[in-house]
């Protein structure tokens, strides 16, 4: 009963039969057909969608018209203030922006705000508004690509933002304004050079100065001489004068 019970209960036996769900490998881009009542059921539920008219407008544009005509306050705002830095910066130099990491564009904005110099980036659509109808108008097509602004309000800050610009190569100077004049890179470049006001006032005050007395010293030249002359006869010493007096009389 026990060798029964052993060998007839509780021996494991392997399965006569091995099911498999798919014979081969799955091919993804050629899938097989499905059967008959699933491919029914598939084209019921299939989604309809309504053919646009031919002629229509596509969506997207549609969308972009209607934004494009949609005056948006928040611009209104941001070119406002936009138009106030450029009326009361006596610098302002534009920068194309290459690929350049957030990191390094904040250590230029901290270096430059340290000399009371502010960065800014505005987009193409504010600029059109702050600066329509200006005299600066010329310089929106700049803004074509990713541009920042950079602001000062006295243009003896020149040095700086050129000195910030060669330790950060990914700012390319485009164009500068100094004064309410615009200028191209090079003449920004050579700007730096200058000297300022106040140093080339005193260059021009010197140089009348000496004109002027050279002037004088000219007209003065004549009678400087003939009164040296008159004076070095006059202390010339008498012996001798008598002598040859009486040389001539003899």
């Amino acid at each position: 009963m026990s060798n029964f019970v052993i060998n007839g209960l509780l021996q494991s036996r392997n399965p006569l039969l091995t099911f498999r769900r798919f014979r081969g490998k799955i091919n993804i881009q050629r899938p097989r057909a499905p059967h008959y009542e699933r491919a029914r059921v598939l084209e019921v539920i299939k989604p309809v969608y309504k053919r646009p008219e031919f002629n229509a407008p596509c969506i997207e544009a549609q969308k972009a018209n209607e934004s494009k005509n949609l005056d948006n306050p928040y611009e209104t705002i941001i070119a406002r203030e936009a138009r106030n830095w450029f009326d009361h910066s006596n610098l302002v130099a534009f920068l194309h922006v290459n690929s350049i990491r957030q990191e390094d564009m904040f250590k230029a904005q901290v270096v430059l705000h340290r000399h009371n110099i502010s960065v800014k980036v505005y987009g193409k659509s504010i600029m059109r508004k702050a600066l329509a109808g200006t005299k600066f108008e010329t310089i929106l097509p700049l803004f074509e690509a990713k541009t920042a602004i950079v602001f000062a309000p006295e243009p003896q800050k020149i040095k700086q933002v050129l000195s910030v610009l060669k330790k950060t190569p990914q700012l390319v100077l485009l164009a500068g304004i100094v004064e309410g004049r615009l200028l191209s890179r090079n003449e920004f470049v050579s700007y730096a050079t200058m000297p300022d006001l106040t140093t080339t006032r005193a260059q021009l005050a010197a140089v009348l100065d000496s004109a002027g007395g050279k002037i004088v010293a000219d007209l003065q030249c004549h009678q400087s001489q003939l009164v040296n002359l008159l004076d070095a006869y006059a202390k010339k010493d008498p012996a001798s004068s008598a002598d040859a007096g009486e040389k001539v009389e003899s």
